[in-house]
Formats: C-alpha cells, structure tokens, sequence
C-alpha cells in the first residue's frame, strides 16, 4: 500500500516548522488533525516517526521518511514546473550554511537562484565542520560543507577556500602581546569563539604552540558583530578575508602573527536529484564562490 500523501505533508511540515501548532497553521488545519495524520502514518510504517519535543525532530526512522517526503515535493514542483501553466507556489529548498559563508558570498547565490526559479529558502547555520550531518538526518538537501566525504546520495562538488585569519585589534596587541604571541600570551589573551563547534582558533593556537591551551574565552555566535567585536578589542579571533579587507587595508585590525592563515575548505554537497530548482541552485553556488573563495 503506498504511503498517504496528505499524511506524509503534514509529517514534513511538523518538521520544517517545529512543532505540531505551526505546521496546523500552514496546512490551515486543527492540531488534532495534523496529530491524527502523524498518528496513522505511524502505525502504516510501524515506527515512531516524531519525537513529540521543542522543538519536534525525525526519529531515525523518521530522517529517512522525511528525506522521501522532501524529495517528492521537489519532484512534484520541477513536474509542475515543466507542465507549465496555472499559478504555482515556489520550490521550497532546506540548505545548510556556515555562518561566515551567509555572511559573505552565499546570499548572491541565494538571489541569482531565485532569479531564475520559483525558489524560497530555508537556510540552516552550522559550522562548516559539522553541517554535513544536516544531510545525513535529512534535515537539508544541499549543504556548504567542510567534508569532502559524499554524505549518501549526495554529490560533492569543491567550491575553493576560505582564509581565515588571526586578528586582533592594534591596541590589543599592545596590551596583550607585546612581548610577542607565545604561549604565555595566547593562555593569558582572552579570545572570542563563535560557539562550541568552533575550533579554528584552538586549532591556529595549536598551530603556534604545539600545547592545548585554556584562555578566557567569549562566545560570540554572529559573524558581523564577531568582527567588531574584535574591532572594539574584546579579544582576538579568527576572521575571513572576505569580511575584513578593509580592516586590514586601514590597518583597524592585524594579524596575530603575519603569513599564518588557516585556510578551509569548502565543498557544495547535494541530493542527487535532477530537479531544476537544486540545479539552479548548485549553479548560482558554483558562480556565487569563484567570485570571493580562493582556489
């Protein structure tokens, strides 16, 4: 018996909206009859498909439904596409991001995609390292991504490098390592992290001292007010080029230790679906980073 297609809607719109009470709102149904179609779904495939949190998220079972659901709906859009004719409503495409690529390059490639195609974006922000299991729970279809290991059934196309650097501000530098960056210094300099997942300054800090080092550290989870913030001198932190030309050209910041970038790698991974909308897409992709990634 094929899966009920209104029951498979609503599971993976519990999903992209989090919870039961949204996905009601936009199906324009009662929570109960969204319940209802989780429910009967549930015990069609014989499995726990939601984990009825805050907010909602696929069991194992459920990544592997909710990737088929979103898959249909592609499919379904690029047919209805092609039919051509009527009004039709916009291809939805879930993407993940490091924060520091949307901050800079990606959002031209978001609108060039647009521009061609009926598109709408539901952008996921993750660090580089780790957003590649966004695909692997099905939560995306395409991901910038620091792993060049294909999620399965997923392409994995390179994109260039982003070059980060370590910079502080001058009269940081002053205050903190004017006796120059050494260990005693770095261990001593507090130092501003984007968030948890965040290891490039650990890992230019390793790079220097060969040591693991304990500064005090500040958390600042947002790409624009990470660079001011360093700007102000809260702390020195690793930036992207592409972010703080200007700030090195005026020389507002410099770097901790000249000529020693770390450079990351990026790669575009994505469903492998021949559906217009994520071709249109990995186009823009490809275009929007050979215009700011190295090579």
């Amino acid at each position: 018996m094929p899966l009920d297609s209104a029951q498979l809607h609503a599971f993976a719109t519990v999903i992209d909206e989090g919870s039961f009470e949204r996905a009601a709102a936009v199906l324009h149904v009662t929570r109960s009859a969204v319940s209802q179609r989780i429910k009967l779904l549930e015990e069609r495939v014989g499995q726990v498909l939601v984990r009825r949190a805050t907010p909602c998220t696929p069991t194992e079972a459920g990544q592997a439904l909710y990737r088929h659901a979103r898959e249909v709906a592609l499919s379904e859009a690029d047919a209805l596409a092609t039919i051509g004719g009527g009004q039709r409503s916009a291809t939805r495409l879930a993407i993940g991001v490091n924060a520091d690529s949307l901050a800079t390059w990606f959002p031209a490639a978001m609108a060039q995609a647009a521009e061609a195609q009926h598109i709408t974006f539901d952008i996921h922000v993750e660090d580089q390292d780790h957003s590649a299991n966004l695909l692997r729970e099905g939560r995306v279809m395409a991901a910038v991504t620091a792993d060049p290991q294909p999620v399965q059934g997923c392409q994995v196309l390179p994109l260039g490098t982003l070059r980060y650097r370590a910079l502080a501000s001058p009269a940081f530098m002053q205050r903190h390592f004017a006796q120059g960056v050494n260990a005693a210094a770095l261990a001593q300099a507090p130092m501003l992290v984007f968030n948890r997942k965040d290891g490039l300054q650990a890992r230019f800090v390793g790079r220097i001292t060969r040591r693991q080092l304990a500064p005090p550290v500040h958390w600042l989870p947002e790409a624009h007010a990470f660079v001011k913030a360093t700007r102000a001198g809260l702390g020195w932190g690793m930036a992207p080029d592409p972010l703080v030309e200007d700030d090195l050209k005026t020389g507002t910041l410099v770097e901790l230790i000249p000529g020693k970038p770390v450079d990351v790698p990026l790669y575009w991974q994505c469903w492998r679906l021949n559906v217009q909308a994520l071709q249109h897409m990995t186009r823009a992709v490809q275009q929007a980073a050979a215009l700011t990634l190295l090579r």
